[in-house]
Order: C-alpha cells, then sequence, then structure tokens
C-alpha cells in the first residue's frame, strides 16, 4: 500500500476525541454544501489538518465565505451553517 505524499498531518485528534483525517474531508468539486460539510472543512482548518490558503483553494471559496463559516461555527456551533438558521443567527 502507498501512501500519498501530503505536507501536514494525516490526521488530527479534535478536542472531544474523535479523529478527523483527510479522507473525511469533502470531495474537491463538492457544489452543494450542507452544514455538516462546511463544519468538517472548518474543523480542518482550525485544528490544523489543512490550511485555510488550501481549503480555499481545494474548494473554490472566497476568504469572505470562508471566515463567515469560522464566525458561526465560533460563535454559536455546527447550527449556526444550516441555511435555514441564516436569520437566527446572522448579526445585525
Amino acid at each position: 500500500m502507498y501512501l500519498k505524499r501530503v505536507d501536514g498531518p494525516r490526521q488530527v485528534t479534535l478536542p472531544d476525541g474523535t479523529v478527523l483525517s483527510r479522507a473525511d474531508l469533502p470531495s474537491p468539486d463538492t457544489r452543494r454544501w450542507v452544514a455538516s460539510r462546511k463544519a468538517i472543512v472548518v474543523r480542518a482548518v482550525l485544528y490544523g489538518l489543512i490550511t485555510e490558503a488550501e481549503a480555499l483553494e481545494r474548494y473554490s471559496l472566497s476568504e469572505e465565505e470562508f471566515s463567515l463559516w469560522r464566525e458561526a461555527v465560533e460563535q454559536h456551533g455546527e447550527k449556526a451553517l444550516k441555511v435555514t438558521s441564516i436569520q437566527k443567527y446572522r448579526q445585525l
């Protein structure tokens, strides 16, 4: 079995004890972003599995879009990433 050479860790352990690996990341050609996929990408960046620049390039995200995802997760948790909940968690 051959492992592809990657920069950075292959997996990280999250504070709750779960392990997040590169295999858990959404596909680079993801077009439908549900809250759980957004949260995985945010966690991967926050805990050092991938860099923010790598996430932006891999998923064709803008810095603004990713920062909104990160702020929502940090302030309100994964539920704030649901499109139906945007009004509830949006700051005026």
